[in-house]
């Protein structure tokens, strides 16, 4: 039989090939047209933003940034923002785990991802609040990532207390690429990508249509191979500029995988399973994401008005198995703990905002913005079932959901002095939830609003050095299941009764910081932070998703550097430092999988963008040992990952090897501490049902892969 890697990709690599040759002649004679589309400047995170921005930890991550880096998984693009590591505990089609600022953000929340103003998170996931899947990205369509972090910004709202970023895409593409790669353990890829001109005498403008077609496959090191297959396309209608234009955006995105969950140390440590091994080999699942953006941006004079609304049709079917043999036992043979989660959803919705540029405020200088947000999921079907190699035996709950939301914001600068401004926000939020549920108790709807005021004020620059003093409140929403709970519907049929959480979970932060260019060619930052939440959402292992639990306290230190003497040589280096603790809870106030020391560095040497020549480049990442349980008995080993790239770049090609885990190193990409029990385990006395153990998921060991790209 032969392998998907042989087959999939050659196919799939002609047919890129024969229709990027065509796409060639056809801009041979559009040649003229294609010239007269903007051109873009790409840089980086070591731009001057001094008078520009108003924290220390806000920024733009550009192509210069996550490019020139060897990338395993997709999810990595995020790492460009400063004192943030990705790292995955399941199959490469399911979301990865994020952490940033003290929190495991699990699969997203608390930390608010969009496209051009669309959301990426997913609000009552069947897997868990939040959820963002950025296999959804192609990184060569990515621009730029706009990011903040902290309870300052009024323009962002839901899932944002550690932070938010917004990724924005190319109008027109720096070049035209086919792009084809090859690595270890049977991984491919394939993309075409470019701009094509288009001539509109209806418009009376020109416009332009941006294409992407990309195929991935990949098997990994586990001894039940991923089988990992993803297909995302772009389609993006533009005419414009950076002033006045509109755009139109198709995207889709289809993934099929095998997962390899984490695993029990006992059952490593008797030989039962490797660490590249599984205890469930039918664990895994599809996910497919739809989404149509249609964005429009005007200037007035000192008046700029930016709008989108957009429409997208999500599903997903994923099966889990974290406890094995512990949960559901039925009379007859062990089924196993697996079970599925699936949802079918619509998302609709769009934002406007007005910004009045050059007005004089309180007799000074300042500008003012008003913006409004909405976003309503129509969720048909949300399910929870026991399953067994992926049949359905049980049903634990269904329910249809109706969550909707409207925000409005306003947000006011002051330049009190050439020295002293000041940024005054107020932001108000409103949720309505509608649950209809397979279990009449649990059906129900709610309202929740919050009001969260925003502060900061910017001292300097004083030889080129600017200070930062932030405050604000913000929220996360609950799933809206937990909103209606009246029963746990885990426990029939007797039903335990069970209390709703609340809506909507307020939290509080603050900040102190600092920017300097004192050096022309060093950008440092530093900031100081706290953040308080009323109620932290962690991660519970055999269910496989976040619940809410006490209110917790987290403050630290981020510290960033980054040093471009020349074009042909950079250095960057990030450092983040957390304390982290749950409140209320004397003795058990540790915050699970809340990392206290983070690290993220490299260097870039040759030819950088578009130069030719050599070029090279090396990144090591850190995660230091962190809480396992709220006792802080049990820590997790320290994670270090060092990845290379080298490659050449001439005319219209280019060629590179991607070395990752260069020290092939054993860590571990995640780590918990919860119950499970092994097939033939005798579980223990009541009321345990399982025995505590550490459960990982490995990194994956040394790999290369060999990048070809062509310009045309």
């Amino acid at each position: 039989m032969k392998s998907p890697l042989i087959v999939r990709p050659r196919l799939l690599i002609a047919g890129l090939w024969a229709v990027s040759s065509s796409l060639v002649i056809a801009q041979e004679t559009l040649i003229e047209e294609i010239e007269s589309l903007p051109s873009i400047v790409v840089v980086g995170k070591a731009e001057n933003l001094l008078g520009e921005t108003d924290t220390a930890s806000k920024g733009r991550a550009t192509q210069e940034d996550f490019l020139s880096r060897p990338l395993l998984r997709r999810g990595e693009i995020l790492e460009t923002i400063p004192g943030m590591i990705i790292t995955q505990h399941a199959g490469g089609g399911k979301a990865n785990q994020y952490f940033l600022r003290g929190f495991n953000l699990d699969h997203g929340t608390d930390f608010a991802v969009s496209m051009d103003g669309m959301p990426l998170n997913m609000r009552t996931h069947a897997h868990g609040q939040g959820y963002t899947d950025l296999n959804v990205i192609i990184p060569e369509l990515i621009q730029a990532i706009d990011y903040a972090k902290g309870t300052y910004t009024a323009a962002d709202g839901d899932l944002s207390s550690a932070g938010s970023a917004n990724f924005l895409l190319w109008d027109v593409l720096p070049q035209n690429i086919l792009t084809l790669e090859y690595g270890s353990y049977n991984y491919a890829r394939a993309l075409v990508a470019g701009t094509l001109p288009l001539s509109s005498e209806v418009a009376k403008e020109e416009l332009g249509l941006t294409y992407a077609l990309e195929h991935t496959y990949y098997d990994g090191p586990w001894d039940n191979p991923e089988d990992s297959t993803r297909w995302n396309g772009q389609l993006r209608l533009f005419a414009g500029d950076e002033e006045n234009g509109w755009s139109v955006t198709y995207m889709g995105y289809r993934g099929e995988w095998t997962s390899t969950d984490q695993i029990p140390q006992r059952a490593i440590d008797s030989g039962l399973v490797g660490r590249f091994g599984t205890l469930d080999p039918t664990a895994g699942g599809l996910s497919t994401r739809h989404s149509l953006n249609a964005e429009w941006h005007h200037r007035e004079d000192d008046v700029v008005t930016r709008a989108n609304v957009y429409a997208i049709h999500y599903s997903l079917e994923l099966f889990s198995n974290f406890t094995y043999f512990m949960d559901f036992p039925l009379p007859g043979p062990p089924v196993g703990d697996q079970f599925e989660q699936s949802e079918d959803r619509w998302v609709f919705g769009g934002q406007v905002a007005r910004t009045w540029e050059n007005r004089e405020i309180f007799g000074k200088p300042g500008e003012v913005t008003l913006g409004l947000q909405t976003r309503h999921d129509v969720i048909d079907g949300i399910g929870l079932y026991r399953t067994q190699a992926r049949n359905r035996h049980t049903t634990v709950r269904e329910d249809d959901i109706f969550e909707s939301s409207i925000g409005l914001y306003a947000e006011m600068t002051n330049h009190w002095t050439p020295w002293f401004r000041t940024v005054l926000g107020l932001r108000g939020d409103l949720f309505h939830f509608d649950v209809s549920s397979s279990l009449s108790q649990n059906s129900g709807n709610d309202w929740a609003g919050l009001v969260n005021p925003k502060f900061s004020a910017i001292l300097g620059p004083w030889h080129d050095t600017e200070f930062y003093l932030n405050f604000g409140t913000g929220f996360h929403s609950n799933d809206a299941r937990g909103v209606t709970n009246t029963v746990d519907p885990t426990t029939g049929p007797a039903f335990t009764p069970v209390m709703p959480v609340d809506a909507l979970v307020r939290t509080y932060g603050a900040e102190i910081g600092m920017r300097t260019q004192a050096i022309p060619t060093l950008t440092l930052t530093s900031a100081l932070f706290w953040l308080r939440s009323e109620s932290e959402l962690l991660y519970v292992g055999d269910a496989g998703t976040n619940e809410p639990g006490p209110g917790s306290d987290r403050f630290g230190v981020e510290l960033a550097a980054y040093w471009r003497p020349s074009p042909w040589f950079g250095m960057d280096g990030e450092l983040a430092l957390t304390h982290g603790r749950l409140r209320g809870q004397p003795g058990m106030d540790r915050i699970p999988n809340s990392v206290p020391v983070m690290f993220n560095g490299g260097m870039t040497l040759g030819a950088q963008g578009g130069d030719e020549g050599f070029f090279a480049g090396l990144r090591a990442r850190v995660l230091g040992p962190r809480p396992l349980e709220e006792t802080g008995t049990v820590e997790s080993r320290a994670l270090f990952m060092l990845n290379g790239t080298i490659g050449y770049r001439r005319g219209d090609w280019e060629a590179a090897v991607d070395v990752l885990n260069i020290l092939g190193r054993k860590d571990n990409d995640i780590e918990y501490s919860y119950q499970s029990l092994l097939a033939g385990e005798a579980p223990p006395a009541p009321p345990d049902t399982g025995i505590d153990d550490r459960h990982l998921h490995p990194v994956e060991p040394r790999m290369v892969r060999v990048r070809f790209t062509w310009h045309f």
